[in-house]
């Protein structure tokens, strides 16, 4: 009978740890990581624009552009809705050298979208997709694109 107790208790000891560790898997990180949401001051056409201009200033380019409104609308969807994938080549050449595994979230991604007539912008915080690599200079990287992001964001929403 104590054995059978011992061997219960072990397991569940095990099935426990098992579980804490689970929960501070990057799943699990990932799940706490929310966007960062900025309303317009302007209209989805104006943001958009003002978007392209925001990023120039900033030192970084639009290394690519998704309409996904357009895309959207061979399902029959009405949305304005539009990606920018934003970045800065020596940024990214200082990135991926200090670990190529960066493209999973370089170049960052600005999504521009409408909603009962109002125009949001919003992104994830490099720092919060960086933050699963075991790398000091790419969290200091991350830390810079959370500062050119929101200096961004504040033209946007003026």
């Amino acid at each position: 009978m104590k054995t059978k107790k011992l061997k219960l208790s072990n397991l569940l000891v095990v099935a426990l740890l098992v579980g804490g560790m689970l929960s501070f898997t990057p799943a699990a990180q990932a799940q706490s990581i929310q966007p960062v949401t900025v309303k317009s001051s302007k209209g989805f056409d104006a943001t958009i624009n003002e978007i392209k201009k925001a990023v120039s200033g900033g030192g970084m380019m639009v290394l690519s552009e998704l309409n996904q409104g357009k895309v959207l609308s061979m399902t029959g969807l009405s949305i304005n809705a539009h990606s920018f994938f934003i970045g800065n080549p020596n940024v990214g050449k200082e990135a991926f050298s200090a670990d190529p595994s960066v493209g999973l979230v370089i170049p960052v991604r600005v999504n521009v979208y409408e909603q009962n007539g109002a125009t949001y912008v919003n992104y994830f915080k490099p720092s919060d997709l960086f933050s699963s690599f075991n790398n000091a200079k790419v969290k200091m990287i991350a830390g810079k694109l959370d500062e050119k992001l929101a200096m961004m964001m504040k033209m946007v929403s003026m």
